[in-house]
Parts: structure tokens; C-alpha cells; sequence
């Protein structure tokens, strides 16, 4: 594995900054093992494996700079990567929303590794693909899936004293199950940092169930439906929501949470007062990076309490602009949910949709945050309490603003998406047309 310890990576990044000359220098290196396998048609077709690392470094005269990379080690490449970066900064025009680098940060240890994933090796990756290929054999139907895995390091420094180092590992899983006749589709899909807590089994158990439910689907009206949301279809569309909270595009007017006339909605309430969103590096279930998309710590943040909005991203030259201290997005968010299982929701539902995911979705509207797109794999209908029958997959046209108000239930968080959210129960989710695909 293409992986430094602490100790080799402040090395490297000590030896590149006794090479510097600019006004600023920051240095990035990173490394580490990624492995796949890919099956179509019970199948393998692919599989690697590739150990790679390499150096950015970012030289900076006044407010110009200028970035350079390389995948060597060698006192001489290190040489070349930073004359060639600081060469590229004196021909780069001023950046006015430059800000100075940092210098030395407290960063927190969090667990985002697993020594399980690290030794994965190409016998685990043929095993999980056979064990999800027997499963859809068995049921004379037909899987595709993809298993990529990855563990490595990231370190990072400048020339002001700042250093850090992360390892990390993930594993995602993704598989899609037709049925025979191609009339039945199903899919489901996990990501963890530790392995051991994924079964490829059990994943296609779930998609090759959906799909031989979802063989035959009818047709029903489109309109205005009470929905239940599988957590990876919640996560499709609450993604976009926690990721446009950007306090810039606010201020500018660009936002849903740009107030008419000026300013922004920081503080009202927007949604149903059990909404709870936060993000947490140290959480067990969803570890994060030690530090931020802009080097600051990583912390515990919350964005949406009792359904007002708490927090918005500030990048540190709009902190700055504004007087107040920079936010940086973080790596995944978690929605606190409630207690009800699918079971319950579907159980207490007189007439809706349940939904196992979305795709193709598409902004229509930044300002209300109104996103189009499709339901896939596996559409059910249900009447008094229990899934009727199968049915043809919708166009629907929604914002999660709007969905956020009308929940109805919710249940325990699961990760999806590199997030966490939980199942959810939608009244007045609406569906604009059908669509013939599968």
C-alpha cells in the first residue's frame, strides 16, 4: 500500500518547504490502496487494484498562486514540483478574496479507518461478488453490482507551522437485480468505513426482492401522493438541501434561504419542528476528516435545530467580509429521525407510494430549491396499510423545503450516501407524469 506514517509524511512536507522561497508554501500528500470488482450478467467482468500518492504544492506570492502536483518522492521531483508551482504563481493574476494560509491547528483524532478494510485483498472482493451473484442465480435472476473499497492517508502542512495527518479507509457496495423477463428491477446500496459491517448477501437479498416484487408494474395516476422514502431516496434529495446551505449564495440573493429584499432566513423557521440536522466528525456511525474543506478543525456543527436554520457555510474570505467565524461544509450530515419502522409507516398508510430511490434529479429552481427527476428500482403502491402492487415509475417535480414540512413519520437514521437519514413519510409529494423505464 502506498501509505506514509505520520512521521514519513511531516518528513516530506518538512524537506518540500526547504525548498521554498515563496511568500507561502502549502504542501498536500496523500496515498493509499484502491481495489474494485465489477459483475454484470452474474459475471465478473472487472476487478483492480492500484496504490497510488502523490504531492501538491501551493506557492503563493502576495495574492497569487499557483499549484503544482507529482506522484514522486525523490529529492529531485520534489525539487521540480516546487519550482514549477512557484513558477506558476508569479505568471498567475491576483486573487482579491485571497486569505493568508493558517497556522498551527488543534486537530481532533477521529475514526475514520478500519484496519479491515486496509486488508482487503482481491480473494474478499471475488467472494463478495460470488455471494451476491449466488443470490440472484438462485432466484433465476440477473445482478450487476460494483464493490469499491479504499484505505490510504492524507497529510498536509505550510509555512506557517500548520500539520495534519488522517488515515481513512471506505468500502461501497452497489448492486441491481433485474428479473428474467427485464419487467422487475430492484437495487440497493451500502457505504462504510469498516468492512465488517457490510454483507454483500444480504444487499442483494434486499435488491432481488424488490425485484421480483416489481415484476408487471401498473400504471396509476400522476398527482399528489403521500410517500414513504427508503433512506436512499430521502438521502437523494436531503443531500441538496444540506449541501446549498452556503451563507454567500444567501447574502447574494442566489439562495432558498435568501430573504426578499435582502438578507437571509438564518434563524427562522423553515421546516417541521422535528427537523434536527448536524454534523459530527466524532459520531460512530458517520466518522469524519479531522479538518474542514478549508484546513480549519472539523467540530460538531449543527445547521438545523427544532426546524429553524442554526447555521449556514461561511468559507473564510466571507467570514472574513462579514465579521464572523468561517463554517466549512462538512463531510456528511446526520438527520435525526424517530421510531417508526417501514413497516409502521406503511401499516398506517390509507393510500401512497413507497420509493426505493431516485435518479437522473436536476435543478429547476435554485431559489426554492426545486429539483426534478425519477423513481427506480422498485415502486410499490400502497392501499390500507399493505403494498398492493408494483408500479410504473414517476416523474416527480419537488422541493426538499416543502417535503420537510410535510412529514408525517420518520424513523432510525441509516447511512446512505455517506450520511445518515432515516426512512420518512411524506404527505403531498408531488408526481408530474410516468415514465415507461424500469
Amino acid at each position: 500500500m502506498a501509505k506514509l506514517s505520520k512521521e514519513e509524511a511531516k518528513q516530506i512536507i518538512d524537506k518540500v518547504l526547504s525548498y521554498a522561497s515563496a511568500d507561502e508554501t502549502e504542501v498536500s500528500v496523500s496515498g493509499g490502496r484502491t481495489g474494485n470488482i465489477r459483475y454484470a450478467r452474474n459475471t465478473v467482468n472487472t476487478s483492480g487494484e492500484s496504490n497510488t500518492i502523490s504531492v501538491a504544492v501551493t506557492s503563493v506570492y502576495g495574492k497569487k498562486s499557483g499549484v503544482a502536483t507529482g506522484n514522486e518522492l525523490t529529492d529531485e521531483a520534489l525539487k521540480r514540483i516546487v519550482e514549477k508551482s512557484e513558477e506558476i504563481a508569479q505568471l498567475a493574476p491576483e486573487n482579491p478574496e485571497y486569505m493568508p494560509m493558517l497556522g498551527p491547528q488543534d486537530y481532533p483524532e477521529t475514526k475514520n479507518f478500519s484496519q479491515k478494510t486496509a486488508d482487503i485483498d482481491p480473494t474478499y472482493r471475488a467472494k463478495a461478488a460470488m455471494d451476491s451473484i449466488e443470490v440472484s442465480n438462485a432466484g433465476n435472476l440477473t445482478a450487476a453490482g460494483y464493490m469499491e473499497d479504499f484505505a490510504g492517508f492524507t497529510a498536509m502542512g505550510n509555512s506557517k507551522g500548520m500539520f495534519g495527518y488522517n488515515q481513512s479507509s471506505s468500502v461501497d457496495f452497489s448492486v441491481t437485480v433485474r428479473t428474467a423477463d427485464g419487467t422487475g428491477s430492484g437495487y440497493a446500496i451500502r457505504d462504510f468505513n469498516d468492512v465488517g459491517l457490510l454483507s454483500a448477501k444480504n444487499v442483494t437479498e434486499i435488491s432481488a426482492q424488490k425485484a421480483q416484487a416489481s415484476i408487471n408494474a401498473q400504471a396509476i395516476e400522476p398527482g399528489k401522493y403521500t410517500v414513504i422514502l427508503e433512506p436512499t431516496a430521502a438521502n437523494d434529495l436531503l443531500r441538496l438541501l444540506a449541501f446549498n446551505m452556503d451563507a454567500r449564495s444567501a447574502d447574494e440573493g442566489r439562495s432558498f434561504l435568501s430573504k426578499k429584499g435582502g438578507g437571509t432566513r438564518l434563524g427562522e423557521k423553515l421546516f417541521d419542528e422535528r427537523v434536527n440536522i448536524y454534523s459530527d466528525p466524532m459520531h460512530p456511525d458517520l466518522p469524519g476528516r479531522p479538518w474542514n474543506n478549508e484546513g480549519l478543525p472539523s467540530e460538531k456543527i449543527t445547521w438545523v435545530e427544532n426546524g429553524a436554520v442554526k447555521n449556514m457555510f461561511y468559507s473564510r474570505y466571507w467570514a472574513d467580509k462579514k465579521g464572523v467565524d468561517p463554517v466549512g461544509r462538512p463531510t456528511g450530515i446526520i438527520f435525526e429521525g424517530g421510531n417508526d419502522s417501514l413497516a409502521d409507516m406503511i401499516r398506517n398508510t390509507q393510500r401512497g407510494v413507497l420509493v426505493t430511490r431516485f435518479w437522473y434529479i436536476r435543478a429547476v429552481d435554485p431559489q426554492t430549491l426545486l429539483y426534478t427527476g425519477l423513481t427506480r428500482d422498485g415502486t410499490f403502491y400502497i392501499e390500507d396499510g399493505q403494498i398492493k402492487f408494483p408500479v410504473k415509475n414517476f416523474r416527480f417535480n419537488e422541493s426538499p423545503v416543502i417535503m420537510l414540512n410535510n412529514i408525517e413519520a420518520m424513523g432510525k437514521p441509516q447511512r446512505a450516501g455517506g450520511n445518515l437519514i432515516p426512512p420518512m413519510k411524506i404527505r403531498d409529494f408531488t408526481f408530474t407524469s410516468l415514465s415507461d423505464a424500469v
